[in-house]
């Protein structure tokens, strides 16, 4: 059983302290950071209120390198994400506003929590620290009330709870070891899977990501008294040794956990940080921790198997997987090196239709498809019903976690593809594969921006990503061989750009 040690928000809760002031609009979140050597620390005699710790740039002063990860996440985006925005808006108009809080509970829980907003639809006229997810709604929880749709319960204090049980006297603010960040326990995936599982009004249970990995390998443990083999933060905030803190001076560096948390998502507006993130997800993320298996097989004349696997703790595509489209894409060249385009699939441009089955017959598409209370295909997920047809409202095609059961043979899928060479004769002279993935489908863009909810400009600006482990395969490799890829990754270039100098970046 591997070891665990405290998050670093355990020891990032040990100080507070505000730093500067924030202009209006979005969060000065590319202000100087103060040195990490002691020198310059803000005062730390005077306690923060309640509302000064409610705002994210309380945290900066002391917590440079924790503040900047946040405010370059995803975390800190979700209020302003225009695609959100859009969903939102859509939401409330085509429900009559019964869609009330459900979105903006998880996209902006403290404004829920405050009772500033019942809708979402006034989120541009709250302050920034009303807005996103932010430090303070998750070091005050002090309840998880259920496994989904944001059941946590707030204490609505000064003390910010964390796992290490002996934190140093921060003055600023109490400081409380809490069973929910236990890096041992199960608390902390409980944590996360409140508000990364999400049932809608209908009885829907539309996002599932905690519920996957519960059922998957790496909530394994050995007894109910041992850890699971690997939590949610074990992949999304992997730890470091460095600097929590601006602290007095003998005061090294400590084990801490990065707070940046690469998924899918990335900002499509101007963002701080935004190709670090971008890299932490395509060239890290993807690149090591998400496709575990990936293999092909050959047999003559032009049989392809391809077998995969993923090694995330979760299905692929996870949360909003009626949104995401992940597929297989398959190039076939002759010996000029010319793509063969009636043997290729999967090769989808940037912008373009992700399905077609007119253009591409044997797409391989991993996603889930949502169906209205009629039975027929919706895009949003207020119209997702159960129905006869289809009782639990969707139906799911995405590759599934590894199993519990790993012992019981491998736990893979299997598409078989006729690859022809040029003419529909003989077999390529080389064939590549990789896959691919976009958070969200151009007909959901697309279908936004024909509501009028959306601006066409940033369809343009969702990205495809590529998965690391890809594979080759030419005639010299010959027939009946189990060719497998070999993922590639780079989890050290975006801590360069996003903290230049720091100690992950040497």
């Amino acid at each position: 059983m591997k070891s665990y040690v405290p998050l670093a928000i355990s020891v990032c809760i040990a100080w507070g302290c505000s730093d500067g002031e924030r202009g209006p609009g979005l969060p000065q979140r590319d202000a100087a950071v103060p040195s990490s050597s002691g020198a310059g620390a803000p005062n730390l005699e005077q306690p923060l209120t309640r509302e000064q710790l409610r705002d994210p740039e309380s945290c900066k002063g002391c917590h440079p390198i924790h503040y900047r990860e946040w405010a370059s996440s995803m975390h800190a985006y979700s209020a302003i994400d225009p695609v959100f925005v859009a969903m939102n808006k859509r939401g409330q108009r085509e429900t009559q506003g019964q869609l009330g809080d459900f979105c903006v509970k998880c996209h902006a829980p403290m404004a829920v929590f405050d009772k500033l907003t019942t809708d979402g639809l006034n989120l541009d006229r709250l302050p920034d620290k009303q807005r996103g997810v932010s430090c303070y709604f998750c070091h005050n929880v002090v309840k998880v009330e259920g496994d989904h749709d944001a059941m946590l319960q707030l204490a609505n204090d000064t003390t910010m709870r964390a796992a290490i049980t002996d934190p140093i006297d921060p003055r600023v603010h109490r400081a409380e070891a809490s069973e929910l960040f236990d890096s041992n326990g199960r608390g902390r995936n409980a944590l996360c899977g409140s508000c990364h599982d999400i049932v809608t009004q209908t009885g829907v249970q539309l996002e599932r990501t905690y519920k996957e990995y519960r059922e998957g390998f790496f909530a394994m443990s050995a007894s109910e008294d041992t850890p699971p083999f690997e939590s949610c933060p074990g992949c999304h905030m992997p730890n470091r040794i460095e600097l929590a803190a601006v602290l007095p001076e003998g005061v090294g560096p400590r084990m801490v956990h990065e707070h940046l948390w690469p998924g899918i998502d990335v900002p499509l507006i101007d963002f701080p940080n935004r190709e670090a993130l971008r890299r932490a997800i395509e060239d890290c993320q993807l690149g090591i921790g998400s496709i575990g298996f990936f293999t092909l097989t050959v047999t003559p004349p032009n049989l392809f198997t391809f077998k995969v696997e993923t090694n995330a703790g979760h299905n692929q595509p996870s949360g909003a997987a009626q949104d995401r489209r992940m597929w297989l894409e398959l190039s076939a060249f002759d010996e000029n090196g010319g793509l063969i385009a009636e043997s290729s699939s999967g090769i989808i441009g940037d912008g373009e239709l992700e399905e077609n089955p007119a253009r591409d017959p044997q797409l391989w598409m991993f996603r889930d498809r949502i169906y209205g209370a009629d039975g027929r295909p919706v895009h949003m997920f207020w119209d997702a019903a159960p129905s006869r047809e289809h009782p639990n409202g969707y139906e799911s095609s995405t590759l599934a976690v590894r199993s519990s059961t790993l012992g019981v043979g491998d736990h893979s899928v299997e598409k078989q593809y006729r690859v022809p060479g040029r003419d529909g004769a003989g077999t390529p002279a080389r064939v590549t594969a990789r896959l691919r993935i976009r958070p969200i489908g151009m007909d959901v863009l697309e279908d936004l921006v024909a509501s009028g909810d959306l601006d066409p400009t940033f369809v343009a600006q969702m990205p495809t990503f590529t998965f690391g482990a890809q594979l080759e395969w030419t005639q010299q490799d010959g027939f009946m061989k189990v060719i497998s890829a070999k993922p590639t990754s780079d989890c050290k270039s975006y801590r360069c750009l996003l903290e230049p100098g720091s100690m992950s970046c040497d």
